[in-house]
């Protein structure tokens, strides 16, 4: 007999997994927010050190040494990534740039709420967008017009690990909002295709225009999507793409490619997608990528990985060839958050 004091304890033991949940994604959102980020400037640099990186092609990324400039938005020269880093004033938790303008996430505080500052070519605010939730992932298009950020918002009813996502497309000219994702028709298969747990992540800008790729989750299922900003339309494509990241030459698709069994924790390899041959190739890292790849150029890709299998801190960006061969390899150490910018 079902009892209500088994009632009672099954419905406890039901808000304390939403609740862990909720928390583990605030834990892993922010473990390194332990470590307080300093605006303080770098006393040895010198004084147009970044001027000086970022007048040739440049890698941007977010610093994860433990030190002054922790969290701090750092570049270094295309031809030397390994070499001195020069630090701008901005921290974030997300960081991208393109075209001219870049767009910097950042966490308010440790409960939720998140900035996205818009900054020029020379790393200087502009202006910003504030709103709920933890900061995710940011993408700027090619063209430096156009960019998406994506949140954790903790609350929606369907979300049954106690989070959600929102993802807005943002005018980096006028700082304006152009719309959240999950506003726009979605359709598969030819019709309209609608959910009330749709969430959307991982965008990545095609060259030229407002379309974009990007991921679609609903009843535990990722989809990539294409869409584009002016008709408000997304369109399903395939099944299985998380975190897009579209190649210079916009031929292939980066992702992460869910790889556990279903039964443990869950895992994740890097895999490339042709989009003319449908073909998927598994790159040579083994190791779980819980990031949105970018491309080092049309031949290589980049991602961060956590030291100690998520236990420290500390990051380092790796590198591997877009196909079979090679080896993962360190590009930067103690970064997270790479892009590729050319001036």
């Amino acid at each position: 007999m079902i009892t209500r004091a088994r009632i009672a304890a099954f419905a406890a033991i039901c808000v304390l997994a939403v609740s862990a949940a909720g928390a583990y994604v605030v834990y892993a959102a922010g473990r390194d927010r332990a470590i307080r980020p300093s605006t303080a400037p770098i006393a040895d640099q010198a004084p147009d050190a970044v001027g000086e990186v970022i007048d040739g092609p440049y890698i941007v990324f977010r610093s994860t040494a433990i030190d002054d400039g922790y969290g701090r938005v750092a570049v270094v020269t295309l031809d030397d990534p390994g070499g001195e880093r020069a630090f701008t004033d901005l921290v974030c938790d997300r960081v991208d740039v393109a075209g001219g303008r870049g767009v910097c996430l950042t966490r308010d505080n440790f409960f939720g709420g998140m900035t996205a500052t818009i900054f020029d070519g020379r790393f200087v605010p502009v202006d910003e967008i504030t709103g709920p939730g933890l900061p995710s992932r940011t993408r700027v298009a090619p063209g430096g017009v156009l960019a998406a950020y994506t949140t954790f918002v903790a609350g929606d009813s369907y979300a049954d690990t106690g989070f959600s996502t929102r993802t807005f497309v943002i005018d980096l000219e006028s700082g304006r909002e152009l719309g959240n994702l999950e506003r726009f028709e979605t359709v598969r298969d030819g019709e309209r295709f609608d959910r009330i747990d749709f969430n959307f992540w991982g965008v990545t800008f095609q060259n030229g225009g407002d379309s974009f790729y990007a991921t679609l989750g609903t009843a535990g299922k990722t989809y990539l999507v294409e869409g584009d900003v002016s008709s408000r339309r997304l369109t399903v494509l395939r099944e299985g793409v998380e975190c897009p990241s579209l190649s210079p030459d916009g031929t292939r698709i980066a992702f992460k490619q869910r790889s556990d069994d279903g039964f443990g924790p869950v895992t994740w390899q890097i895999a490339v997608l042709n989009l003319e041959t449908g073909e998927v190739t598994v790159l040579a890292e083994d190791g779980n990528v819980d990031d949105q790849v970018a491309w080092l150029d049309d031949d290589r890709v980049m991602y961060g990985l956590y030291r100690d299998e998520g236990q420290s801190p500390v990051t380092d960006v790796w590198v591997v060839p877009a196909d079979t061969s090679g080896t993962p390899e360190i590009l930067i150490t103690e970064a997270w958050s790479p892009s590729v910018v050319s001036p």
